[in-house]
């Protein structure tokens, strides 16, 4: 063995008795140090059970009291509408040779819009007075021979045919003269109709063309608007609208404030597209709305439903879109939580007008429904005995 092993072999580790019961002795002390702490920390009372039923929770509730019907208000939507609007343009076509509005311009009734080039007209005007003037010259000569054959008839110089022959030339002549004024009378007519003018008053909406442009009969030139005299068309459902009466007035609201309108007609016909009846409202101010703006008719119904209003916090949501609500049932000190299913008839902002398995009498929770639990005690704290079942809903409501 040389000097290196004896030197490696010298260096391991043996194990020592001593040491192992020196390392037992310092776990035995922990360990009873551990337990002296522990049954130190005990009650000498033993461990706790508890013996006492737990408190019942304080719940808000008010007594339901039933109703068989509730108002509902209900709101339909229309458009203001002039309650004239026209496309003015001439009936004859020609070159427009002047304008005398533009758009944006109120006009009055009978006003000239526009004129065309008439000189064709003014031309065969000219032609039909003049056929006029030839014709009556002719009829005045034709009076005069009936005159002279009627002295020579007297005197016997000619025969009675010669007379009623001048008469019937005279008549002739007459009938002449009414051709040629209905001529005359046509083309002024076309001169007429080569003006626009404004049949109502009104402001001008649109302008189509200008001066020199040719316009087609019938062409639009213009659009004027009556904005003196609106409407509103609201469409209803039927038994809605069976229930207004024309002639009525009614408050239109709007983003400008309300306008006051008389009904002025229901049509009676259901369209097919909104499964409504229209109805027509005359603005009695048309300063207080705007042409084109949405107005609200706001009306109250009456539905024949037995229920309660209740807030919406008093309502818990089931399985498969059913609601619930928690009533305190019970005497004395024993009162528990039971759950009941309801429907919801109609909502409105905070409340709801429920019906189902409730009756006169039942306290229903209102709020806090997460911390209840079916069967639980509970301490009722009224908030409104019987004054009505809205009147009671109404408290969640209260500022």
């Amino acid at each position: 063995m040389t000097h290196e092993d004896t030197q490696t072999t010298t260096r391991t580790p043996r194990p020592n008795l001593l040491k192992g019961f020196v390392f037992l002795g310092a776990v035995a002390v922990v360990a009873g140090l551990l337990a002296i702490f522990v049954l130190g920390q005990r009650s000498q009372e033993g461990p706790f059970v508890p013996t006492a039923a737990p408190e019942p929770l304080s719940v808000d509730v008010i007594e339901v009291s039933l109703s068989q019907s509730f108002s509902l208000e209900e709101r339909f939507t229309g458009i203001v509408s002039p309650r004239r609007t026209s496309q003015l343009g001439p009936q004859t076509g020609g070159r427009i040779t002047k304008l005398y509005a533009d758009v944006g311009d109120q006009v009055k009734a009978g006003r000239l819009l526009a004129s065309l080039d008439t000189r064709a007209f003014e031309a065969q005007l000219a032609a039909a007075e003049a056929t006029v003037s030839e014709a009556e010259a002719a009829h005045k000569l034709a009076l005069a021979t009936v005159q002279r054959q009627k002295t020579l008839f007297e005197k016997g110089h000619v025969a009675q045919q010669r007379v009623d022959e001048s008469v019937a030339q005279a008549d002739s002549a007459k009938a002449r003269i009414e051709a040629a004024r209905a001529q005359a009378a046509t083309v002024q007519v076309q001169i007429d109709l080569a003006r626009i003018v404004a049949p109502y008053s009104g402001v001008i909406m649109a302008r189509m063309a200008d001066e020199g442009a040719i316009a087609a009969s019938g062409q639009p030139v213009f659009e004027l608007v009556e904005n003196s005299r609106l409407e509103a068309r609201i469409g209803l459902p039927a038994k809605v609208a069976d229930t207004l009466i024309e002639g009525n007035t009614y408050t239109l609201i709007s983003d400008q404030g309300d306008a006051v309108a008389k009904l002025r007609a229901v049509t009676g016909v259901i369209e097919t597209g909104q499964r409504t009846v229209t109805t027509v409202f005359d603005i009695d101010d048309p300063a207080s709305v705007a042409a084109g703006a949405v107005v609200r008719l706001n009306l109250m119904r009456d539905v024949e439903e037995s229920g309660l209003w209740l807030p919406v916090s008093a309502l818990a949501e089931g399985e498969r879109g059913l609601w619930s609500v928690y009533i305190a049932r019970g005497a004395n000190d024993d009162v528990r939580a039971v759950r009941s299913v309801v429907e919801i008839i109609h909502s409105e902002g905070d409340r709801a007008y429920v019906r189902g398995g409730l009756r006169n009498g039942d306290l229903v929770m209102l709020d806090g429904l997460q911390r209840i639990t079916p069967g639980q005690p509970v301490k009722p704290v009224r908030l409104s005995s019987a004054g009505g079942a809205q009147q009671a809903a109404s408290l969640e409501l209260q500022p």
